[in-house]
């Protein structure tokens, strides 16, 4: 049978990097001694009310139909968090509610670009960003980034061409936990507002930040500036899948109507649980974010001096890269013989983009005893490398 070629755009450049880390799960679900360290779902539970009140909901057959752009009270919580952390002020007309990021990235890459246009990301990018942003028909262009993975602010200049239409980033990044400052922030805004183009920033992880925020352009630029967040990383809620998108009114009402053929809207028990979880305020993101701190300081200490890794650490976000190239191995060979030999599961750094090809990702953000043997599997597995690198050559 046959299919159509748009299936060819859905895998991703990265999608073989998930390999390893698939493997690693059906181990684990086998019972055996495995260690993942590839995904970031750190092992907190959701705050006890949220739990509580999706449970209420469930039992009080909170389990029909909702409206699809999401229920006024979510929207309403959402507009006034966003206001709080931007500084843009916004109504519950500029929010939609959807389940997850990848859900927001998707409706406006869909929205805002078409077969033939140009979108641009910053690199490094998620591995699933380039078939999301894609799979439409519009082009993806990277941008590269100097040293310290900042953006390449000339190059970004460069690649603007007469199809650009947007510009994707995420801040705090993933993989590299990097944060777009004022300086960056004000030539992306030039070139916006000299090029008409749309920016779509992905915020998931600004509430790790410190201090809970993260500079944007939002309340500078309104009109032109769609900002995607979730639940899912500040709140420990990956699996209740409630997410959102800020942006002006008109898009909204062109999102709602892809959700309406996609979606259809989120589970009302979820956007209860929302609800109460933006109730909270900031005690369940300064949880999180103390947890990584915490946990980043432990896992640094654990890899320190092990032969052949530099470790790169984030300004926020529960992810690090090892640059592993004084081990003799990419990315992606580091990722599968570490797994070969010590049952360590991480991820490529290729899986992003050519310019973390040499490194593997990290997920630092899960128990102490759990680092510890990692940091010492992969002390191990190094220390191997280096012994057979001389015989190797000699």
């Amino acid at each position: 049978m046959r299919y159509s070629r748009l299936v060819e755009r859905i895998g991703g450049e990265g999608a073989d990097a998930w390999r390893t880390h698939y493997e690693a799960l059906d181990a684990l679900g086998r019972g055996e001694e495995v260690i993942v360290l590839s995904v970031g779902d750190p092992p907190l539970d959701a705050p006890a009310p949220v739990i509580e009140r999706a449970i209420e909901q469930l039992r009080a057959g909170d389990t029909h139909y909702t409206t699809v752009h999401g229920r006024p009270a979510l929207r309403e919580a959402i507009a006034r968090a966003h206001t709080a952390r931007t500084g843009q002020a916004v109504e519950p007309a500029n929010v939609i509610c959807l389940p997850g990021t990848q859900n927001g990235l998707f409706a406006a890459s869909l929205c805002l670009a078409g077969p033939g246009d140009e979108v641009m990301t910053l690199e490094p990018v998620y591995p699933t960003y380039p078939a999301t942003l894609t799979v439409g028909g519009a082009r993806l262009v990277r941008v590269p980034v100097r040293a310290g993975f900042r953006p390449d602010l000339d190059a970004l200049a460069q690649r603007v061409g007469p199809r650009t239409r947007a510009i994707f980033w995420a801040t705090p990044s993933n993989p590299t936990g990097v944060i777009l400052n004022e300086t960056e922030l004000a030539a992306v805004a030039e070139l916006a507002i000299k090029h008409d183009l749309w920016i779509v920033s992905d915020e998931v992880y600004a509430g790790l930040a410190p201090g809970g925020r993260v500079p944007g352009l939002a309340a500078r630029l309104p009109e032109r500036v769609v900002t995607v967040g979730s639940l899912s990383k500040t709140h420990a809620m990956p699996g209740f899948r409630a997410g959102w998108l800020v942006g002006p009114v008109e898009l909204t009402q062109h999102v709602e109507a892809l959700v309406m053929c996609m979606l259809f809207g989120m589970p009302g028990f979820v956007q209860e649980a929302a609800i109460t979880a933006l109730a909270l305020g900031d005690e369940p993101q300064r949880r999180i974010r103390e947890f990584c701190h915490a946990r980043l300081a432990h896992c640094l200490a654990g890899l320190e001096g092990i032969p052949g890794l530099a470790p790169c650490p984030p300004e926020a976000g529960m992810f690090l890269l090892i640059d592993v190239r004084g081990t003799g191995l990419d990315g992606y060979d580091f990722m599968r013989a570490l797994y070969a030999a010590e049952r360590v599961s991480v991820l490529d750094g290729g899986a992003f983009g050519p310019s973390t090809a040499h490194c593997v990702r990290v997920c630092f953000a899960t128990d102490e005893a759990m680092l510890d043997e990692a940091c010492a599997r992969i002390r191990r597995f190094c220390e191997s490398l280096q012994r057979e690198r001389p015989a190797a050559h000699g």
